[in-house]
């Protein structure tokens, strides 16, 4: 019998689910997302594909997941009650941040609230200086201080950010021990574990988005888990992770940081699977869905990859024109440009009588008007089908019939009217709009890292991008476009073309002319022994495991 592995992607509006069999057999299943929970989309989607097809749960061999559950609870602010622990002076670096500004003369513009609130930052008395000599010891007495003050907050999460841990850990794994005595269920993160690495705004971020979506993750994962086990689907599960490698569930939920881009990734991998295949040399990707708009550039089979980026941007979390907007991950992630532009953008009229399209979303409920699900605002949708670029009787397979007379009339009412157009101007009008702020992302991957996008093919997927990929090419003088088979799944069918990966670093300062070559290369090996032996957790040893330095 045939075994399959399945790749699941979930949207903002709809979960994809795909399976590939080793018999080359495809399946695949398009469902609305549940976002009260997003493990109950999956589960029931693929008790629909086993009651089409005839399938039982133990044919599945892995199942290989991309979600936004994290960088989810980032937006909605709906993470851990998260406490902070660090060095005497440095309680504040959270809300300093670094200059870094994402409109340098708005006046009016403020930082976003930090994750941590002051009163739920406790300081130790401690002191290393920069080559990790012990200046000022830890009072045990003080961390114990500290350590119960966040207890007695009752905080569901705990992060250690101590000053130059990076280059001796001993005081920070000191209150760990303490943290894991006093509270041993308690998530706890710890920047030497979790970024042991300069700069301290950096690392103290990093280290707190961790520990802030930890529990939300693992709770997660642990609902999926239990769904998947109730539909006798006990096949193991991998999470897509920012930088287009896998990881297991046991990793995702102890380093969730890793798998806060999770979702955006996989088409990412599956257009780079395809550009080695078909040898095209250079591509831009352009990944529509009903809710927000991604981009990125894959170069001679290779994709791009940043060292840091903000999660919780708004703007562009792709541009280096607009940085410190969101909250810092110092975490290699695939370089995207995302847009609050898909098909379930509403379309709306601005205080000055402008025509605007998102980034607010219909989302999966109510949706478009044309979904029929109570929706009453105009989105991107609702235009493109009063424009004649979707078929009213076959989107998703032909599962959703779309009402256009409801569209027309409410389009009608609360657009063309106001504005005194034509019906098909002004959905014409909302359709530019969608796609000038697409434009912007693709730029900001291309013209503003040097690229032409002209020496490009355009890569088109998602349910929307297709859509847009004609005038969007011709807008930027693009001559070929790519549109693979099943569109609006194939960041799904990306996940199965994924390899498990995990990236490692650290910071080791030294002056180069002093550098002690032994020294270095116990630096390298101590950073390949960690990766090595969380492969051989994860199955992987001997010829499976492949070391990259860089």
């Amino acid at each position: 019998m045939a075994s399959y592995r399945v790749g699941v992607d979930v949207g903002g509006t709809f979960t994809d689910i795909v399976l590939l069999g080793s018999d080359g057999a495809i399946h695949t299943k398009k469902i609305s997302s549940s976002v009260e929970d997003y493990a109950q989309a999956i589960v029931e989607g693929l008790v629909e594909v086993f009651a089409e097809t005839g399938l039982a749960g133990a044919a599945i061999e892995e199942i290989r997941h991309g979600t936004t559950v994290a960088s989810n609870a980032i937006l909605e602010h709906k993470g851990a009650r998260t406490g902070l622990i660090t060095t005497k002076g440095f309680r504040d670096v959270l809300e300093i941040r670094t200059l870094r500004m994402p409109r340098m003369y708005d006046i009016g513009w403020t930082k976003p609230p930090p994750l941590v609130e002051r009163y739920l930052r406790q300081v130790v008395d401690e002191r290393l200086d920069a080559q990790g000599t012990v200046q000022r010891a830890l009072d045990p007495r003080d961390a114990e201080r500290a350590v119960d003050a966040l207890l007695a907050e009752k905080v569901e999460a705990i992060a250690v950010c101590l000053l130059h841990s990076f280059t001796n850990p001993v005081h920070e794994l000191l209150i760990r021990d303490l943290i894991r005595k006093k509270a041993p269920e308690l998530p706890c993160s710890v920047s030497c574990e979790v970024l042991p690495e300069i700069k301290e705004y950096e690392r103290t971020s990093t280290t707190v988005v961790n520990a802030y979506v930890t529990p939300i993750v693992s709770s997660y994962l642990k609902a999926l888990r239990k769904g998947l086990d109730r539909a006798g689907v006990p096949a193991r599960l991998l999470l897509m992770q920012s930088n287009g490698g896998l990881t297991t569930d046991a990793a995702a939920a102890e380093r969730p940081i890793h798998i806060i881009e999770s979702g955006p990734a996989g088409g990412v991998v599956g257009a780079q699977a395809l550009a080695r295949a078909r040898r095209l040399a250079k591509l831009i990707t352009f990944d529509m869905g009903g809710t927000t708009a991604k981009a990125s550039i894959v170069e001679d089979g290779e994709v791009t990859r940043a060292t840091e980026y903000s999660v919780g941007a708004g703007i562009m979390i792709g541009s280096r024109l607009l940085t410190g907007a969101g909250y810092t991950l110092k975490v290699p992630a695939i370089d995207l440009a995302e847009v609050g532009a898909g098909g379930g953008s509403l379309v709306w009229i601005d205080a000055g009588g402008a025509l605007q399209a998102g980034p607010q979303s219909a989302g999966a409920f109510p949706g478009p008007v044309c979904y029929g699900k109570g929706g009453d605002t105009p989105t991107v949708t609702d235009a493109n089908l009063l424009l004649g670029y979707l078929n009213p009787s076959h989107l998703v397979g032909g599962a959703l019939k779309l009402d256009t007379a409801k569209a027309r009339e409410v389009f009608a009412a609360k657009v063309a009217a106001p504005l005194g157009m034509g019906l098909e101007q002004a959905a014409y009008g909302a359709h530019l709009i969608a796609a000038s702020n697409m434009i912007r992302a693709i730029k900001a991957v291309s013209t503003e890292r040097g690229r032409d996008p002209r020496e490009f093919a355009l890569f088109a997927f998602g349910g929307n991008g297709p859509v847009f990929a004609c005038g969007m090419a011709a807008a930027l003088g693009m001559r070929r476009i790519v549109v693979p088979p099943s569109a609006g799944l194939f960041s799904s069918f990306g996940l199965l073309y994924a390899d498990v990966e995990h990236h490692y670093s650290r910071t080791f300062r030294r002056l180069l002319r002093q550098a002690d070559a032994p020294e270095i290369a116990r630096a390298w090996d101590a950073l390949a022994k960690q990766a090595l032996d969380q492969l051989a957790v994860e199955g992987f040893a001997g010829d499976h495991a492949k070391i990259r330095r860089s």
